[in-house]
């Protein structure tokens, strides 16, 4: 089974952190890889055409940002970037290196340094 969800929070989509799944916001499922990729491009397009800063990695998950879209960490003393995220998963994991896509990494704008130091 092959899932592509979308996400807004503090991490990018490739962390995984303990409670990853509580920043999901939509989830389409597919039986057949190739749809789930068409989908999930479909999605990237839609997410690059409001958000100029996004990195891409070619396990085919993106985090896009805007620049002062942040969130405040007791923890950590300090604000957190938040990302609009889109992944293309294989039951709920990353992809297999096999079906990962070079041509998908790729960068614009600068990665913000607001991240959690806890982490």
């Amino acid at each position: 089974m092959y899932r592509v969800v979308t996400m807004y929070g503090t991490d990018e989509p490739w962390w995984f952190f303990e409670g990853w799944k509580d920043d999901i916001i939509s989830v389409n499922e597919f039986d057949d890889f190739y749809k789930a990729l068409k989908w999930y491009k479909k999605e990237w397009f839609k997410l690059a055409k409001t958000f100029k800063e996004y990195t891409s990695k070619e396990g085919l998950q993106t985090a896009f940002w805007q620049i002062g879209d942040e969130e405040w960490c007791e923890d950590c003393v300090g604000y957190l970037q938040r990302y609009h995220s889109i992944a293309l998963l294989e039951d709920w994991h990353a992809l297999p290196f096999e079906k990962s896509r070079s041509g998908y990494e790729k960068q614009a704008g600068s990665k913000p340094d607001c991240s959690c130091t806890l982490k």
